[in-house]
């Protein structure tokens, strides 16, 4: 199957960069009669296969929404949980993303997390600086409205008294120097994009898919690529213009 929808995809117009709502691991872990934690834990093996497919395929940039500033509100054991799910993730992946050639980046309010997964994540990205393959972005202690006001608030500082750019606004976000997403995936039904890149966001094509993360592998991704590739990015313009 892997090979059939493969064939599909036209390596000449892959999007550059790919974000993913990774959403669904704690009804896939009720689902199976589990604790929250036991979906975020089986959650890991997409991300390490998505990751690997878009490499493989050569999409410059993949950017997952890890953890939300929203999510600090559910139970403390999950969040807990996920902290140390997220340490121990970052030191066992770190060699095969030196490996693959692969760049660690990180967006969101990193100051705010527990010491040792900042510490553990900071080790990566310096680890991984001089990869030059693809740039895997984890947005952990995100949320678009505080990139957005932070964005403001510094804008404010350094350019007091002065009409503000919109290239100025994206060049203040923590995705600076980072191209739009074209594809924003979103697993497990849900179809809202819950205060993820909503800058970043204004032109990106939008993908729903029912399939719980844990569930989400290679072939689901190809889908999502091929269903970007048959459609239409007109911008505001017609579609004689576009072609």
């Amino acid at each position: 199957m892997d090979e059939r929808l493969l064939e599909q995809i036209d390596k000449s117009r892959l999007p550059q960069h790919v974000a993913v709502i990774m959403d669904g691991n704690g009804r896939w872990a009720k689902k199976n009669g589990q604790p929250r934690l036991f979906g975020h834990h089986n959650g890991v093996k997409s991300v390490r296969e998505v990751t690997e497919a878009c490499g493989s395929l050569g999409i410059q940039y993949l950017t997952l929404y890890a953890f939300s500033t929203e999510n600090w509100n559910r139970p403390e054991m999950e969040v807990k949980g996920l902290m140390g799910l997220l340490v121990d993730t970052i030191k066992k992946e770190l060699l095969t993303l030196l490996d693959n050639n692969i760049r660690l980046h990180a967006i969101g309010n990193l100051e705010g997390l527990p010491s040792a997964t900042r510490t553990a994540l900071v080790e990566a990205i310096q680890k991984t600086s001089s990869n030059d393959g693809m740039t895997l972005i984890l947005a952990l202690n995100y949320s678009a409205r505080w990139d957005i006001l932070n964005a403001t608030n510094k804008l404010l500082e350094t350019h007091p008294n002065t009409q503000i750019r919109e290239e100025d606004f994206t060049a203040a976000l923590s995705t600076s120097g980072v191209p739009d997403p074209e594809l924003l995936i979103r697993t497990s039904g849900e179809k809202r994009i819950s205060n993820f890149l909503l800058w970043e966001c204004a032109y990106t094509e939008l993908y729903f898919t029912n399939t719980l993360w844990p569930d989400f592998r290679k072939p689901d991704l190809y889908k999502a690529i091929i269903d970007f590739q048959n459609r239409e990015r007109r911008f505001g313009k017609i579609s004689e213009q576009i072609n």
